[in-house]
């Protein structure tokens, strides 16, 4: 075939696709749906008065229809995270009694009793012990509970009606519906609703999908938000309300996260990923009992240790470089602190500082992290009485000393607010950034996934503060 044939084809394939028009697809496929329906009308019969009651059909009139599917599905979601936040409690308080209130201090007492020099063993169990120990403990119960509830639903046959529901979302804003599905499991851990954006078959929109998945709030998130909520946001209303406020403002944050997923997918959709969405046939499958060890077995394997453990693998070295830049000195200044001091004058016009800025730099590899760095650094760059040393992560449980630390280190309402938001707006944690360059195979999509987050982040703090200055 030559050239000129080709450029021929081309030219009447595109005057075709706009003769068609942009509903072609969908009125194709309406088209071969409506057909089958008469065909079997036409072919198969029941006996007057005998016809099947479909208990299927009777749900999918509530759950799916315009007035009350996307209440329930919120109500449904919100349940399951709130499981997730309140039942984690326990097992993660248990975790972090075990592996930093007693493995942490006995592994101390055995380096000090072998004679192991101050450095090695502040490296080892100061700061690659306890970077892994403290992501086990954050993460390991929330990712125990979600995967195996939200595969429930799966396994039940509610999850392709909330991708019904988010259908028409989804693909005004360039994508495909099953997003709907990949974005909730991101709000387990982004690293697995990335490995879930197999489902889509669309490779432009799966890669928008792959994108916009850190957009998601992710259980290693999930503890910052509910801890500065608390500290900061339920502090400006009366105290009888400070517990609703906190959580509106959580519940806000989660919201937004999906707000600029749509808005992101939409400016992708329109630019470097141009394109039609494909159109979303989806048969819903009927309600089933979940099978419960199955899926429980199934969860814990292929979801949550793997992810686990991709985490750990990556926390470790973090924790490593957290430790080396808290006691190596620079003059009589440790590395920490004058890259504190480097950010500090970025971090103000951001509305947030330096500590903050350090913090997010220092523990890409795990969000779990992050709040123990903040406070350890807070009580380096202040002086201020705490913690166990130079590079020694640690937390409080008292929520109120905490709140005291964090102001003492120059915490504002307006730093809150913008930790919250760069908190939501910041690049994926390294096991999601893996993650994507497992499924895309692409160092420049990668790239783009890993660097958007933040540019945006640091565009709607920069805003949010100077908003700030002017009119509060």
């Amino acid at each position: 075939m030559t050239k000129k044939n080709i450029e021929h084809i081309i030219e009447l394939s595109n005057e075709l696709r706009w003769q068609i028009g942009d509903d072609f697809h969908d009125n194709l496929t309406e088209g071969i749906y409506a057909d089958a329906a008469n065909i079997v009308k036409d072919s198969v019969h029941t006996e007057k008065g005998k016809k099947r009651f479909r208990l299927d059909s009777k749900i999918d009139k509530i759950v799916t229809s315009k007035t009350f599917g996307f209440p329930i599905m919120f109500l449904i979601l919100g349940v399951v995270l709130w499981l997730t936040i309140i039942g984690a409690n326990y097992p993660s308080s248990m975790l972090a009694n075990l592996l930093l209130d007693t493995i942490h201090p006995a592994l101390k007492s055995g380096a000090s009793s072998i004679g192991m020099p101050w450095w090695l063993d502040g490296f080892l169990i100061d700061g690659v012990y306890l970077a892994v120990a403290w992501v086990i403990a954050v993460m390991l119960p929330p990712m125990a509970i979600f995967f195996p509830l939200f595969t429930l639903l799966e396994d039940f046959g509610y999850l392709p009606r909330v991708a019904f529901n988010l259908d028409n979302l989804f693909k005004k804003s360039g994508a495909h519906g099953k997003q709907a599905l990949t974005m909730s499991m991101g709000f387990g851990c982004n690293a697995a609703g990335v490995v879930a954006t197999r489902i889509i078959d669309s490779p432009r929109e799966r890669l928008i999908a792959i994108i916009t998945n850190n957009f998601s709030l992710c259980n290693g998130r999930w503890p910052t938000q509910i801890l500065i909520a608390t500290i900061f946001i339920g502090a400006v209303v009366p105290s009888s309300f400070s517990s609703v406020a906190a959580l509106l403002s959580v519940i806000g944050i989660a919201v937004l996260g999906m707000a600029f997923m749509f808005l992101t997918s939409w400016a992708l959709s329109k630019t470097v990923l141009k394109g039609e969405v494909s159109t979303f046939n989806l048969e819903l499958p009927p309600y089933r009992p979940p099978r419960f060890w199955k899926t429980l077995y199934t969860s814990l394997i292929d979801r949550t240790l793997i992810v686990l453990w991709r985490a750990i693998v990556f926390a470790a070295p973090a924790g490593a470089v957290i430790w080396l830049i808290s006691n190596i000195f620079i003059g009589d200044v440790s590395i920490a602190v004058w890259l504190i001091d480097s950010f500090d004058g970025f971090g103000w016009l951001l509305g947030l500082n330096g500590v903050i800025l350090l913090a997010y730099i220092v523990a890409i590899p795990a969000n779990e992290i992050v709040i123990p760095t903040i406070i350890m650094l807070t009580v380096m760059a202040t002086g201020i009485s705490g913690g166990e040393g130079a590079g020694v992560m640690f937390e409080l449980d008292s929520v109120s000393y905490t709140g005291s630390i964090l102001m003492a280190g120059g915490l504002t309402l307006l730093t809150a607010i913008n930790l919250m938001l760069i908190s939501l707006l910041h690049n994926p944690c390294s096991t999601t950034i893996y993650t994507i360059y497992k499924e895309t195979k692409s160092v420049k999509w990668t790239t783009v996934a890993s660097i958007l987050p933040v540019i945006l982040g640091f565009i709607v703090t920069f805003i949010v503060a100077q908003l700030w200055r002017i009119f509060i």
